[in-house]
């Protein structure tokens, strides 16, 4: 077997066969940009950087939590490319009564808990195929955005055939026409990868199911920070992305919502973060 590691400048070979594999064990390099593992998951290389949290006073929709602060993203991570789907779930979980969750394979896993969540990344860790965890919410920002300082992940204006929302035919019925135009069910969230990633890959950032957050919610602070965690407690989590329940607004790359850990809902899910090397 061959595995080619790319670095600055050079392509390395490393060929691992026989008494080599001894000597020279091969692995995953922390500079690889897509990693898939055992229950095939995708994560995509989110790099390090500095970008502005929150959105200017003048951002339509704008809520007063949402104060514009710079924050540095010090180290890359791994991003999971879709929410975490029902058959994963089942992979991890098992299909005992109170975590039994129904649904075709390729869906978001929906009414779990931020404590559920714990669960499932404590058996997953168990496997030792890498360290995952719950976004931060300033990742989580910071990987939406995708690069770019625009209202939504895309740009400044709100588009059905961007992102799953306002599928909803008694509250937010905006992109019914369209959902059902694309042959998907109404009133429910799309199968994951139904609509085109942002620009790092990721899909679903915006709409379909709100993701939880691994940050207890509370005010941004006022000065830059580097790789903020939130505050140490508080009695709610974070939940980011806007869902398919609701209006596009709540899409908006700064959009805060937050729920007490132990609720469950129909609209929320997650996806999850895999540290690099």
């Amino acid at each position: 077997m061959t595995i080619i590691l790319k670095y600055p400048g050079k392509i390395w070979a490393l060929v691992c066969a026989g008494i080599l594999i001894s000597l020279f064990p091969c692995h995953v390099s922390a500079m690889e940009k897509n990693i898939t593992n055992s229950l095939d998951m995708t994560f995509v290389r989110i790099p390090a950087g500095t970008f502005t949290m929150g959105s200017p006073a003048d951002e339509q929709d704008r809520k007063g939590n949402e104060i514009e602060h710079e924050v540095t993203i010090g180290r890359p991570f791994y991003m999971q490319t879709t929410e975490v789907t029902v058959k994963q779930w089942r992979d991890i979980m098992g299909s005992p009564l109170f975590f039994k969750k129904k649904g075709a394979d390729d869906m978001p896993v929906t009414s779990v808990s931020w404590d559920d969540c714990v669960q499932f990344l404590e058996k997953l860790n168990a496997r030792n195929e890498g360290v995952y965890r719950l976004p931060t919410e300033a990742e989580w920002e910071y990987a939406c955005r995708g690069g770019k300082g625009s209202i939504y992940g895309w740009g400044d204006a709100i588009d059905c055939s961007k992102a799953m929302y306002a599928n909803n035919s008694l509250k937010a019925a905006d992109c019914l026409k369209f959902v059902e135009s694309k042959g998907l069910a109404t009133d429910a969230p799309a199968p994951v990868r139904s609509y085109a990633p942002n620009a790092w890959g990721l899909y679903d950032m915006a709409g379909n199911v709100w993701e939880w957050c691994q940050d207890w919610y509370g005010p941004y602070p006022k000065e830059a920070a580097v790789d903020p965690k939130g505050p140490r407690s508080g009695s709610e989590k974070v939940r980011r992305g806007g869902s398919w329940y609701g209006p596009g607004q709540r899409c908006r790359c700064a959009n805060r919502n937050f729920s007490h850990p132990a609720s469950r809902y129909q609209t929320t899910g997650f996806r999850l973060v895999r540290e690099a090397d």
